[in-house]
C-alpha cells in the first residue's frame, strides 16, 4: 500500500506552532495549490489543503514560512474524524508532511523530520 502525497502551493496565512502536552512541536498551516485547469468563467481556481509538521520541522516552518510563500510539501494524506461543538461527527483531511522544501526562499531549500539542511552545492571544486 502506499500514501503518498506531493504539493507545490503558496501558504495562504502565517504557520502556527503549538506544543502538545508532552511537549512536541506541531505548526499548521495551509497552502492553496492552482487547479491545472480554469473555470467556465476563465478564472484560475485553487485548492485550499491543510498540512501539518512535527519536532523540528514544525518549529523550522514556524520560524521561516510566512504568508504567500512558496512551498513543495511531501508528506502522507490524513483522515481523521472529531465531534464539533455541536456534537457532530466531521471528518478533516491534511498532508502530515515530512519534507517541506522552500521553493522562493534563500536558504535550506529542503527540510525533513532530521532538518536535514542540505550542503551547499558548490561544484567549483568537483574534480571531473
Amino acid at each position: 500500500m502506499l500514501n503518498r502525497v506531493i504539493l507545490i502551493g503558496r501558504l495562504v496565512a502565517d504557520p502556527q506552532l503549538r506544543y502538545t502536552q508532552s511537549g512536541l512541536a506541531v505548526t499548521s498551516f495551509t497552502i492553496a495549490v492552482d487547479r491545472p485547469f480554469s473555470s467556465q468563467s476563465g478564472e484560475r481556481e485553487a485548492d485550499f489543503i491543510d498540512i501539518v509538521t512535527w519536532r523540528k520541522l514544525a518549529e523550522t516552518c514556524a520560524n521561516y514560512l510566512n504568508k504567500g510563500r512558496l512551498v513543495a510539501v511531501e508528506g502522507r494524506l490524513q483522515i481523521r474524524s472529531y465531534d464539533d461543538q455541536n456534537g457532530i461527527r466531521r471528518k478533516a483531511s491534511e498532508v502530515v508532511a515530512d519534507q517541506v522544501r522552500f521553493l522562493d526562499w534563500k536558504g535550506p531549500e529542503n527540510v525533513d523530520g532530521d532538518f536535514g539542511t542540505p550542503p551547499e552545492s558548490d561544484f567549483d571544486d568537483v574534480p571531473f
